[in-house]
């Protein structure tokens, strides 16, 4: 077969050492060594004072500025939420430089569920709230000097068994918490449609909590039947798995990401369609000073998870919800990061949305699109061992004909990886989409195509595959008919790139393969392709009616010189 498509060497996979984050710190397993854990630190509520409990802390608060907390816990009657909303007010006011006076306080200033978000990370007061009296109990005076005489043993053994008790208790309590939070920002940012709820969402500050969802979509409303279908397809975990085995595709995205930090670095990025959050998190740790993901589908809760659970809550922000429907906490964004492709590149219509975020929130003339570019291709087929294997096998099975089962295997856009001596003429290019400047109406086309055949067999069908490129600015071009390795030969080792085809390690993606249906050609047109044949001809890709995120994909073929009356044609539904 011809070398117009030069094959690659195979792209090694590494793996990325994020580091988890947890609620409490320490290893819970290991109670035998409670006593050698770190001593908590308690940060005053007015000032940046350090204590080793948080009686010590409100007894100091109480007597150098007058703030009781103890005594707005009992005056309002608070529990245990309530303490963490008057803890996160408190400490709120101190850092917007309001005053703070204990007899001010009143209940209403604790309805707001915001302030079950820590206002100070790793909030050790917040841990330690059940080490305060309880209500109604007089607060003694912390104590200001340690006991010199050393327990024995088997006191300091009980002493141990009733902290290891008390770490269990605040563990339980505090998984309850986080629990409460997630439900909170559930329904303060989308994922409750009551009235109510849309109201104080209109009321409330931008959204700067965690929430996640898949967005892949045009802007033609999604009919609910294939809303439901395709939001809830992007809910589970084994397609995001599959994805994010999907080294050829994660490693792109990393290496760009990684290699690139200066342009990362303070910069404000959206992460459209983010899923787990792994692209969001990349930018975050390239030193992205805020991420945006935006998603729509119960994946969310994963992806809340793994950004606090790497310790990037502090960055990333995530938003539930279609990014035609979203308003973000920002006007404008630096970078915009999404892995929006489809089989055959433009199957589920998810670009439509980049180029809708691209047209509102990206800056103009600086901004940039990660990926940058893509390359469409098509070359012919001839694989009559596969089209045995899955086409003629339903003719004779066990002396059986079972054409029944063939039903659509000729009209539907199948998606494999084929071999790479399946292909049986050159490949061309018949379309590059440069995301800075394409359009929504650029995505529905009709464009010409060639190829030299160059196998001895028949024709059985053609390929169509696409190349992704990352380019480092807007103003940097790809030419059309450069393959991806050969951009990266010319770009350097630093570029990245990658492609779908039959000539490199498989993607998740592969490639689309369409299977001529001779029963519906000419008669003869099977045999009339030979090697060395110039063939011409057109492909088209359309939408199909009622099914906006499917794909329509039409092929005309022809010898070289042929009429158009000559040539012949057939479309196949990808979906």
């Amino acid at each position: 077969m011809a070398e117009a498509y030069p094959p690659s060497v195979s792209d090694g996979s590494s793996s990325d050492n994020s580091e988890a984050g947890n609620w409490l710190q320490g290893d819970q397993d290991d109670g035998d060594d409670f006593s050698e854990q770190e001593t908590v630190q308690v940060i005053s509520l007015m000032d940046d004072k350090v204590f080793d409990d948080a009686l010590a802390m409100v007894t100091y608060c109480k007597e150098k500025y007058g703030l009781d907390f103890l005594g707005v816990r009992d005056r309002l009657g608070l529990d245990f939420y309530g303490c963490i909303k008057l803890i996160n007010l408190i400490r709120q006011k101190v850092h917007d430089g309001k005053p703070v006076k204990s007899d001010e306080i009143k209940e209403s200033d604790l309805e707001d569920d915001s302030l079950l978000k820590p206002v100070l990370e790793d909030d050790a007061l917040i841990v330690c709230l059940d080490d305060l009296p309880p209500a109604g109990a007089a607060a003694p005076r912390a104590q200001e000097t340690k006991q010199k005489e050393t327990p024995a043993v088997d006191e300091l053994l009980q002493k141990n068994a009733q902290l290891q008790e008390e770490l269990e208790k605040l563990s339980q309590q505090f998984s309850n918490y986080r629990l409460a939070v997630q439900q909170t920002l559930d329904q303060r940012w989308g994922d409750d449609d009551k009235p109510e709820s849309s109201k104080a969402r209109a009321a409330a500050p931008a959204p700067t909590t965690n929430e996640t969802d898949e967005t892949k979509d045009g802007s033609k409303p999604d009919s609910p039947p294939e809303a439901t279908y395709y939001f809830e397809s992007y809910a589970h975990n084994d397609i995001h798995e599959t994805m994010l085995k999907d080294t050829i595709r994660t490693n792109a995205y990393r290496d760009f990401i990684y290699n690139n930090k200066a342009i990362f670095a303070g910069k404000t990025v959206l992460d459209i369609g983010c899923g787990t959050g792994i692209l969001s998190m990349f930018a975050a740790k390239a030193g992205a000073a805020k991420v945006l993901a935006v998603d729509n589908s119960a994946i969310i809760d994963k992806a809340r998870e793994n950004v606090f659970n790497n310790g990037l809550d502090n960055i990333i922000t995530c938003i539930r919800g279609k990014i035609e429907d979203v308003t973000l906490p920002v006007p404008t964004v630096d970078i915009i990061v999404s892995e929006w492709m489809g089989y055959c590149l433009l199957y589920e219509a998810m670009l439509p949305s980049v180029l809708y975020a691209r047209d509102k929130y990206l800056k103009p003339d600086t901004g940039l699109l990660v990926p940058s570019h893509t390359s469409m291709w098509i070359a012919p087929v001839a694989d009559e061992e596969y089209v045995t294997d899955n086409m003629s096998f339903w003719r004779d099975v066990y002396g059986f004909d079972m054409k029944a089962m063939q039903e659509g295997t000729y009209t539907n856009c199948r998606i494999d990886h084929m071999p790479d001596a399946a292909v049986a003429g050159s490949a061309q290019c018949f379309r590059m989409l440069d995301l800075h400047t394409c359009t929504k109406e650029d995505l529905v086309f009709n464009e010409k195509w060639s190829s030299t055949y160059t196998s001895k067999d028949k024709l059985d069908g053609f390929l169509v595959w696409f190349d992704t490129f990352f380019c480092e600015s807007r103003q940097e071009q790809v030419e059309k008919q450069l393959t991806w390795r050969q951009w990266m030969d010319i770009k350097g080792k630093e570029s990245v790139a990658f492609t779908t085809g039959p000539f490199d390690k498989e993607t998740h993606w592969r490639q689309g393969l369409m299977l001529i249906d001779y029963s519906k050609q000419p008669k003869g047109s099977g045999e009339k392709v030979k090697e060395g044949a110039k063939l011409e001809g057109e492909i088209a890709y359309a939408i199909p009616e009622g099914h906006h995120r499917g794909l329509n994909i039409k092929v005309t073929w022809g010898l070289e010189g042929e009429t158009e009356d000559k040539k012949q044609s057939q479309m196949w539904l990808c979906h």
